[in-house]
């Protein structure tokens, strides 16, 4: 008589999505709920409440949960990050968490060394190694200022392979709910390097908008933000981006979506259109 091997029952328990309301956040965790997977809101608004800069609040929202995503906020490259991430990977570890998912810096010391304290957390990891997102200049920091209708940064010529962030998500998403991605670290980029002022003139056409890019030197825009009232630690954190990443490091493509996912990563003119259908880059009215 022939006996068939119970069928292994779903995992039900949440997967913990920090950072849920940024850029790839908040992309993996609609991702996941579209699935049907159960999703825990890693954010200071959410309930339980998570927030990096107060430990006590991490247990409520690992506990329970079967993996989870981890983006840092502001950037692994502040001088606090790597003892944030260690203690968090540790407390994940002995809370029963199976997987994390790490979404790293390209180019920076000190994402490196948080990608070596998860290796050595002891759980199932992947490591999503990125640069500058495409969506900076559709939901972030750039945005104002092309609403403008001009983008000023302290960047001449270096070229950037900017990655599309639906790419980080879909990869997040697949390392979140199989296996096949364990103790696997992916550096990911987009298809071709180029210019901030070639991605903005990209912009321009999708968009319809007389766009302009202008390189302006360090001190003006560190000048320029702090008119703007951006946090002194916050300019620092984006100076020290812009002088240190920026100096051509990262322009080399790489083939990390392909093999992650087996076709091409999203090239920025796909992103440019797409974004631009949905409204990013408005006509301006005139004053």
């Amino acid at each position: 008589m022939q006996t068939s091997t119970p069928a292994t029952a779903p995992d039900t328990r949440p997967i913990l999505v920090t950072g849920a309301t940024g850029k790839t956040g908040s992309r993996i965790a609609a991702r996941l709920r579209a699935m049907g997977v159960p999703v825990r809101a890693g954010s200071r608004s959410a309930t339980p409440a998570f927030d990096w800069e107060a430990p006590t609040t991490w247990r409520a929202a690992l506990e329970g949960v079967r993996a989870a995503y981890v983006s840092y906020q502001p950037d692994l490259a502040v001088p606090t990050a790597l003892a944030t991430v260690t203690a968090f990977f540790t407390l994940a570890r002995e809370l029963g968490v199976n997987t994390l998912v790490l979404l790293s810096g390209r180019g920076e010391r000190e994402a490196e060394q948080a990608e070596d304290a998860l290796r050595a957390s002891g759980v199932d990891w992947t490591i999503l190694r990125a640069a500058w997102f495409a969506q900076n200049f559709s939901e972030g920091l750039m945005l104002d200022p092309l609403l403008q209708g001009e983008l000023a940064l302290p960047v001449a010529e270096v070229r950037e392979p900017f990655i599309d962030v639906e790419d980080i998500a879909e990869i997040a998403v697949q390392a979140l709910t199989t296996d096949r991605h364990r103790q696997q670290l992916y550096e990911v980029t987009g298809p071709r390097s180029m210019s901030f002022a070639q991605a903005v003139h990209e912009i321009a056409q999708a968009s319809g908008q007389p766009l302009r890019y202008t390189p302006v030197p360090n001190e003006a825009y560190r000048a320029a933000l702090t008119a703007a009232q951006t946090p002194p630690a916050m300019t620092d954190l984006v100076m020290y981006l812009f002088e240190t990443l920026l100096d051509g490091r990262n322009e080399r493509v790489t083939d990390g979506v392909q093999r992650a996912l087996g076709r091409p990563a999203r090239d920025f003119s796909e992103f440019a259109r797409k974004a631009a259908a949905a409204g990013a880059w408005p006509a301006r009215v005139a004053a």
